[in-house]
């Protein structure tokens, strides 16, 4: 048990993100109430039947009444929306943060609403599956794992500070940016390669010379791994490649840039050009497995997520 660090927590938004939050919320006594708010009736209803809160409402303005903390854990593109149902709701003394994998956009449509005497704090959690809805989340989603703040330049230390302390508690590694580099660093470790796998998969499916049954049946080949980020949330990845556009376009030049040289490379038969690239790449993959981001088990270590 870490203790209770808020009174009121609600939490708009209830998916892989929200359910999470509240799974470890109440394993660790982080909080004496839980309000989950989410406008699917059906969603609304099967978090209750899984137990994630002490209370469930539609309303996101009804859930935010004397919240000490609100997370919003949408698809970015809905971000003022909640912002405008919220805002008058909202408590002096309320810290409101967001989960979003966008944040400039999420700051421009959010911070304008948010009331004198409230903080709000943006933020972005880098741990997920590719499964969604209430069902999906797990105690220790976010162990050893990177939130992101990017505060504004007004915002409360004793307010950051609080609520760093709740994602350490969740077991967090805590980072600051700026929103504009935030973004830039997600459109190449995160959108980028969502983009990809969504294109490949999307152009086996399109191959006539090649039958959907021969696909899904040679699928370990290294088709299937792609298929595993092409299966996330459709509306999530719609709002973020459309609220991190500049980014995401100029890691896409990049990358094609990068094509175009590993294009010419195999054209011309050039295997030390290939060597001195996959070489280097190899030596990525033992970095991220020595930052403690990855395990170094066969099949990218999906087998211990599929195991949660």
């Amino acid at each position: 048990m870490s203790g209770v660090l808020f009174d009121r927590i609600a939490l708009i938004g209830i998916g892989l993100i929200g359910s999470s939050i509240a799974r470890d919320a109440k394993a660790l006594g982080l909080a004496r109430n839980v309000v989950v708010s989410t406008r699917s009736a059906e969603t609304l209803a099967r978090a209750e039947e899984l137990h994630l809160g002490t209370s469930y409402v539609a309303s996101a303005a009804e859930a935010v009444d004397d919240a000490d903390l609100v997370v919003v854990s949408v698809p970015v593109g809905a971000s003022e929306a909640v912002a405008q149902q919220i805002a008058s709701h909202l408590k002096p003394g309320a810290i409101v943060t967001d989960v979003g994998s966008t944040k400039a956009s999420v700051i421009a449509q959010m911070a304008p609403h948010m009331p004198d005497g409230v903080h709000f704090i943006p933020g972005h959690p880098l741990a997920g599956t590719e499964k969604s809805g209430p069902d999906a989340g797990f105690e220790g989603l976010f162990r050893g794992r990177w939130c992101i703040f990017t505060p504004l330049p007004d915002t409360d230390p004793q307010a950051l500070g609080k609520l760093k302390a709740f994602w350490t508690a969740l077991g967090s590694r805590i980072d600051e940016m700026d929103p504009q580099h935030h973004d830039k660093v997600l459109a190449i470790v995160s959108h980028l390669p969502h983009i990809i796998a969504y294109n490949i998969v999307g152009t086996a499916d399109d191959l006539e010379t090649v039958t959907e049954s021969e696909v899904i049946k040679y699928s370990a080949s290294g088709f299937r791994d792609f298929t595993r980020l092409a299966a996330s949330d459709p509306t999530m990845w719609r709002d973020v490649c459309l609220h991190n556009r500049e980014a995401i376009l100029e890691m896409l030049a990049r990358f094609s840039e990068d094509l175009a040289y590993l294009q010419r490379a195999i054209r011309w038969g050039e295997g030390d050009k290939l060597f001195e690239l996959f070489t280097r790449t190899r030596a990525v993959r033992r970095s991220i497995i020595e930052a403690g981001q990855d395990v170094d088990v066969p099949d990218f270590g999906r087998h211990a997520l599929d195991k949660k």
